[in-house]
């Protein structure tokens, strides 16, 4: 099931943080994250546990994905997909047209996710990520204005 990040959510999703990023956000991040109205995040819960999930932060019409995160044993069945596209759908809800994220260049299961859902490859950050360095792609998903400056 997807839904909403609720407090006790917080615990589940710090975890996940620290299972698989290398420079994690703390509980104490999320929790003052999910207190700001320009978040949204989203949970995967299966069997009771949070088991994945997604958040951006709004700025006006635009979403920038902050978080992607999936416990290992839910990869390779279409829920990471199944999230990030639930997030896209209630990021439009709010008035989002426009969505961004970076993500590690090696991440090509990430990459081939988000190509899947309509994000574009437009550029590169270099040295983006530490623990290991690493460069991120630059990704969008746009209204199909194909700008930004209307």
């Amino acid at each position: 099931m997807i839904r909403r990040m609720q407090q006790a959510d917080l615990a589940g999703a710090a975890e996940l943080e620290r299972r698989y990023f290398s420079m994690p956000w703390s509980q104490k991040q999320l929790q003052e994250s999910l207190e700001n109205p320009d978040y949204l995040f989203l949970v995967l819960e299966r069997e009771g546990k949070v088991a994945g999930y997604a958040g951006l932060i709004q700025a006006a019409e635009e979403g920038d994905i902050t978080n992607v995160v999936l416990a290992e044993e839910c990869r390779g069945a279409g829920l990471g997909k199944a999230l990030v596209a639930a997030l896209l759908e209630e990021g439009e809800k709010r008035g989002i047209r426009e969505f961004t994220l970076e993500v590690r260049v090696s991440n090509t299961l990430a990459v081939h996710v988000y190509e899947a859902l309509g994000f574009v490859k437009e550029g590169i950050r270099k040295r983006f990520y530490e623990k290991p360095s690493e460069d991120a792609w630059i990704m969008w998903k746009r209204d199909g204005s194909g700008s930004l400056f209307l």
